[in-house]
């Protein structure tokens, strides 16, 4: 098991609950907990999470940039909100306007997936109120837990949204509201590792589950190739991050889930993009959502009382608007977003600047736009086997360009936002379009069609019979909400399936 992630930990759970033995491999460490993740250092860039070794290049627009993967066990979940979506059941019969070209078609529908949602809302001890959202699909239970009462920002903003004929609901969330061991409602939760633990994430909620069962975890340290032969992978070879000591580890099956961009990276530093009828797509159509944050500035601070109020979203415009100003077809998601921390404006504006915003932090509260984006070839992962790091990996570059048809519709949403957000009260707003890949899906994508699916519909590598793929690369298309919960309910799956054609006799390793 390459990866601690929601699609690694997830189709371990099934693999290890069926007496498997497993053995998983994070590139990172474990994320200290204690106050100190409230404090500014807590933000997730300003942590040894964000890893330098990890750096990738990025062509966004007409520039390069540099940024770095989230390294840890747990992966990017131990740094996310917490928000828990399902996709409706339209994602996956997804419109000519999402597709284009891209050949993009999921081999499953919602129906299969129905019962591993169930499953993933359970174990991540989701809080959601069933029947709220105007787009939910069909349940087959309610959620585990009901939302947190809304705070005052959240209250505002919902009654700014109903007077405007929309029908704002709570955000499923993995968040424990126990009040004896909860959720202290604190505004450091999206892009910071809980404190107290009271964010379901991963790390928190299933990992030291695995590992008491009897999961073997290496922890710092790096996948550097898949080593195949003949038509299988037979061994991992590994380096340890800070030592640089080889390790090789063998299994029966391995599944790979180091993310939408770390996952394509290894296989093609592996070579094996060359066993795969569909090894030309390896790599190929990225998504990461075409994103926004649009704060409302208020005269008088919205949240007096610092409460946490990442708490409604809005699906009216999800599947699309009959309007002039909007394309046609689906546009997306909205939700709220608390203001932005102070320490992440002194990581994204310069000193000076940062200083000057600071004090405005407090009076602004705001709205994410979700666009979902196209697949497109030319965006992806690239390898340069003549540029290797000190671990003797190949440099990655990373492709992502949005295509009109994206920039429109998150124009649309954010048109939409700033309409709510003056009706609550903001005298003025600004937007920050979001540059990161905290959403990124699609780079080795799943389909019945063997030319064009580097995956079979069970997420098994065409042409290496015991390599499964279980994070969001398996994706054909973005979908327009959060994609951690499909991550979980489709890892769930192919565990599950993994585990039904093995048997503990005949398993040296399931990873």
């Amino acid at each position: 098991m390459i990866g601690s992630g929601f699609g690694g930990a997830m189709a371990a759970w099934e693999l290890v609950a069926a007496g498997l033995r497993v053995a998983m491999v994070e590139r990172g460490g474990w994320v200290e907990r204690g106050p100190q993740n409230w404090a500014g250092e807590g933000a997730f860039v300003r942590t040894p999470a964000y890893a330098p070794d990890s750096a990738f290049r990025v062509l966004q627009g007409r520039r390069w940039a540099e940024q770095n993967l989230c390294t840890c066990v747990g992966g990017p979940s131990v740094y996310y909100g917490g928000s828990s979506f399902r996709f409706r059941q339209g994602d996956f019969d997804p419109a000519p306007e999402i597709v284009g070209g891209s050949g993009a078609a999921w081999p499953l529908g919602y129906d299969a997936l129905e019962p591993y949602y169930t499953q993933a809302e359970r174990l991540l001890g989701v809080a959601g109120a069933a029947g709220s959202d105007p787009t939910e699909p069909p349940r087959s239970a309610p959620y585990p837990y009901p939302p947190s009462p809304l705070a005052a920002p959240s209250r505002r903003i919902e009654a700014a949204a109903r007077s405007l004929g929309l029908h704002p609901f709570p955000i499923p969330l993995a968040i424990n509201y126990a009040a004896e061991t909860g959720c202290r409602r604190c505004t450091t939760c999206d892009a910071f590792a809980c404190a107290i633990g009271a964010k379901n994430d991963i790390a928190t909620r299933l990992v030291p589950e695995l590992v008491s069962r009897g999961m073997q975890l290496f922890t710092d340290t790096l996948a550097v190739r898949l080593v195949a032969e003949g038509d299988r992978i037979a061994a991992v070879d590994c380096r340890g991050r800070a030592s640089g000591e080889a390790l090789v580890l063998r299994a029966e099956s391995f599944v790979l889930a180091a993310g939408a961009l770390a996952t394509p990276h290894l296989l093609l530093a592996s070579g094996l993009e060359r066993m795969n009828p569909a090894g030309h797509a390896v790599g190929r159509y990225l998504m990461r959502h075409c994103n926004a944050m649009t704060y409302g500035l208020f005269a008088r601070n919205p949240n007096p009382g610092n409460e946490h109020h990442k708490q409604l979203a809005i699906h009216d415009f999800y599947f699309g608007v009959d309007e002039k100003d909007a394309p046609p077809g689906k546009l997306g998601n909205m939700q709220q977003v608390m203001g932005p921390p102070a320490a992440m404006l002194e990581v994204g504006l310069p000193r000076p600047i940062a200083r000057m915003a600071t004090p405005l932090v407090e009076h602004m509260t705001g709205l994410l736009s979700i666009a979902e984006d196209q697949p497109r070839a030319e965006n992806g992962v690239r390898i340069d086997p003549g540029a290797v790091d000190r671990f003797g990996l190949p440099r990655m570059s990373v492709t992502s360009l949005y295509s009109p048809r994206d920039l429109a519709a998150r124009a649309a949403l954010i048109r939409r936002a700033k309409k709510i957000l003056r009706r609550a009260g903001a005298w003025g707003t600004a937007t920050w379009k979001v540059s990161t890949f905290s959403h990124a899906v699609g780079t080795v994508r799943m389909g019945d069609d063997e030319r064009t699916a580097p995956l079979d519909p069970d997420c098994r590598f065409r042409g290496v019979e015991n390599l499964y793929v279980t994070d969001g690369s398996c994706f054909p298309t973005s979908a327009g909400v959060n994609p951690s919960l499909t991550i979980a309910a489709n890892a769930l799956r192919v565990g599950r399936r993994m585990a039904a054609r093995a048997s503990p006799a005949h398993a040296e390793a399931a990873g």
